[in-house]
């Protein structure tokens, strides 16, 4: 073998050169992995044993899945036995910490008792069309001023992210813009999935999943505006309590958390539902209530679910949206949307029935309010107004070619 000294120039380059551009496994950091996956995995194993976790060890455990300090195996693995367990208002609120202290820009209000949110956790088992982004609109047409946090599809055709976006407003600007919407327009919309507003992980993660999970829960209340009011829609009954107690101890003031149920069924939607009764838990004066109501109640009649399917494509759903709010015609979609904008006029004290509510959001949909609410929506959430308005006109354009077809 020729010695070091005897190789020609050029192989002595070419060594140096490849032993330059070669990357060396990082070993220390595969250990240092392995050993926090052990760590992870006896906290799974707690939780498959139905063992409950503490606030702090939540938190601490949600900090190392924002960090990916663990396999993706591992956070798919905790978030599905957490789940399978049934989680606790401390176990949720830990991960909402993790996630509104780590992977949150903030916004501040002057009045943040003033500011309300409505959002649903998504993964339902019936599909509606988006029936909160309507009634957001309706609502603030109303004088509520809703501050939004919601995120794109992940187990339905249109999140209220996609929706957002299909009507000309801005899903990917600042948190700032955001705020300035909410105090101008009275509606503004945080993008869950952008790093723009979670600039850490959450898009990472949500992306990944396509099951209901606390984290969809600690997510959803990890609203830059730290609203202290707020409608919560959940995907299963007896997350009810649980959100309610969650939301009481990271500060909320007042809040309906909703689950509907659909007559002759066992599916259900994050909505207050016109098909069958709704369970709600509610947060006020620091003490929380359990209660249900039927539509009738509300002085609504009670519809089939199958009026409300979510639409076929984002297409569709936006020249529905628009149609909805400009004609407020009479049907099942009319009146999920008069209902759930019910939910936020009552929970921001405006009324004092559902009914009265249902009544105050049927005028600002036969004045026209709540498509000037839109049009202003879309102008100031947006780095480009003009071609969200664009985008906007052409959907009612659509919206009346179909009417007159």
């Amino acid at each position: 073998m020729a010695s070091r000294d005897c190789m020609p120039p050029d192989s002595i380059k070419a060594r140096q050169h490849i032993r330059m551009n070669t990357k060396v496994p990082d070993k220390g950091g595969a250990l240092k992995m392995e050993k926090k996956n052990r760590i992870f995995g006896r906290i799974i194993t707690r939780l498959i044993a139905k063992e409950e976790l503490s606030k702090t060890e939540a938190y601490d455990a949600f900090n190392m899945i924002l960090n990916n300090e663990v396999s993706d195996m591992q956070q798919g693995a905790f978030l599905a036995a957490l789940t399978a367990k049934g989680e606790t208002a401390d176990e949720v609120a830990g991960g909402w910490r993790a996630i509104y202290e780590l992977d949150t820009e903030k916004v501040t209000f002057t009045d943040p008792e003033g500011v309300v949110d409505n959002c649903g956790t998504g993964m339902d088992t019936f599909k509606t069309f988006n029936i909160s982004t309507a009634a957001a609109i309706v609502a603030a047409g109303g004088g509520v001023k809703v501050a939004r946090h919601g995120a794109r599809a992940i187990s339905s055709v249109c999140g209220t992210v996609d929706m957002a976006e299909a009507l000309g407003v801005d899903v990917e600007c600042g948190v700032e813009v955001v705020a300035s919407s909410i105090r101008q327009a009275g509606l503004g919309l945080f993008n869950g999935m952008s790093s723009k507003v979670h600039p850490m992980a959450l898009s990472r993660i949500l992306s990944q999943i396509h099951f209901g999970s606390p984290l969809n829960i600690a997510a959803s209340l990890a609203n830059p505006a730290l609203p202290k009011i707020a409608v919560r829609g959940v995907y299963a009954k007896d997350l009810l309590l649980p959100v309610a107690q969650v939301m009481q101890s990271i500060g909320y003031t007042d809040a309906l958390v909703v689950y509907g149920s659909i007559n002759g069924s066992t599916q259900g939607m994050d909505e207050a539902s016109v098909c069958g009764t709704t369970c709600c838990a509610k947060l006020e004066n620091g003490k929380i209530s359990e209660f249900t109501f039927e539509p009738e109640d509300c002085g609504l009649p009670t519809h089939s679910a199958l009026e409300l399917a979510a639409d076929a494509n984002i297409s569709d759903a936006a020249v529905n949206m628009v149609a909805l709010l400009g004609e407020h015609s009479p049907g099942a979609r009319t009146d999920a949307v008069l209902l759930n904008a019910a939910l936020l006029f009552l929970v921001k004290g405006m009324v004092t029935t559902l009914k009265d509510g249902v009544e105050q959001a049927r005028g600002v949909l036969t004045t026209g309010q709540a498509m000037k609410t839109l049009r202003g929506w879309v102008a100031l959430q947006n780095t480009t107004p003009d071609v969200g308005l664009t985008k906007l006109n052409h959907l009612q354009e659509k919206a009346a070619t179909c009417r007159n077809c």
